[in-house]
């Protein structure tokens, strides 16, 4: 189905907020994104970045990429691809997933990403990524979309005529990193240099980049003139971060969420236990951690000490430690 943004009710009230999950290796699994949609506010959920050669082979049923629950929807799964021979392969596994769209991740700064031609490297090949994008829009009726970054300092026109390429090969929305390549994330996002591409495409743009607070969100509308934010790390640290923004922001009426981080933290770990196999859950609770833990003070102790663990069981010992409660998971 083609996802329809910024629809209003019979009041002029958005009907749905224009708010996404941006794609994150080892976060934006199925127990963040149900999390996420319990919480409220998130409009749109992306996968984690899933490799298009190995997608057909991979088994729903045991896949802890490819898991996913009624409450994630729409849900886009992002594909990092470097051949035009995988596209239709691909899209055909998403098609009987019951996926709502596809992204073609034309961002990704990792290094072997990049060196299988991939990510920010395929952004690099103009003409490889018309044969992809062309190619998934043939093969396609569901969403197409692509996450980019801003390219290169120096080169901002550049970005303009890279986007509306995308545009004219049918893509539908885009997601744009305010950064350059190669910057690291305590660079301040540049929000400005998507105000060209919003201002001249015909399709929704979602900020993506630095956005931790409402204020951040606001700021970041101002000065791209954005359709819509895709929150990333702020999401993980906040889950509760969409439920504000859309509510604050957009003027949504929602039930005020839970903000506690306690409680959004043994949730997390609940779903992570009921969804997960035993195997697969440790790390991402792990990970989970590390961005939870920054709400407190003393955060680092709680993140250290379930990095220490090698079982969940102790993960939620040290959990309970820190916050000085017991919980039964």
């Amino acid at each position: 189905m083609k996802l329809t943004f910024l629809q209003r009710d019979g009041e002029g009230r958005l009907a749905a907020p224009p708010l996404s999950l941006a794609p994150m290796v080892g976060l934006s699994h199925s127990a963040l994104r149900s999390l996420i949609a319990d919480l409220g506010g998130c409009g749109l959920f992306y996968t984690e970045m899933l490799a298009a050669r190995r997608l057909p082979h991979e088994n729903p049923a045991v896949s802890s990429y490819l898991h996913t629950t009624p409450c994630e929807r729409p849900l886009i799964y992002q594909l990092f691809i470097a051949d035009v021979k995988y596209v239709a392969p691909a899209l055909d596994k998403i098609h009987r997933l019951g996926g709502d769209g596809v992204d073609i991740n034309l961002g990704c700064p990792a290094p072997s990403v990049r060196r299988g031609g991939a990510g920010a490297a395929l952004a690099e090949d103009w003409d490889r990524v018309r044969d992809i994008v062309s190619s998934a829009r043939r093969h396609t009726d569901l969403t197409l979309s692509a996450k980019i970054r801003v390219g290169h300092v120096g080169k901002e026109a550049h970005l303009l005529d890279f986007c509306k390429m995308l545009e004219a090969e049918g893509v539908d929305l885009l997601a744009v990193h305010a950064r350059y390549h190669g910057e690291k994330f305590c660079r301040k996002p540049r929000w400005q240099l998507l105000a060209p591409i919003c201002e001249q495409l015909d399709i929704p743009i979602f900020a993506n980049g630095g956005i931790f607070s409402v204020d951040d969100a606001r700021r970041c509308l101002e000065l791209s003139g954005a359709a819509g934010l895709m929150l990333g790390r702020g999401a993980v640290e906040r889950p509760w971060l969409f439920n504000e923004i859309a509510r604050e922001v957009y003027g949504l009426d929602l039930p005020v969420a839970e903000s506690r981080p306690v409680e959004i933290y043994f949730r997390f770990v609940q779903k992570m236990v009921e969804i997960f196999a035993p195997e697969r859950q440790l790390g991402r609770i792990k990970e989970f951690t590390h961005y939870i833990a920054k709400n407190h003070q003393f955060g680092h102790h709680l993140a250290s000490a379930v990095q220490k663990s090698h079982t969940v069981e102790e993960a939620v010992q040290a959990a309970e430690d820190f916050y000085g409660i017991s919980r039964d998971i």
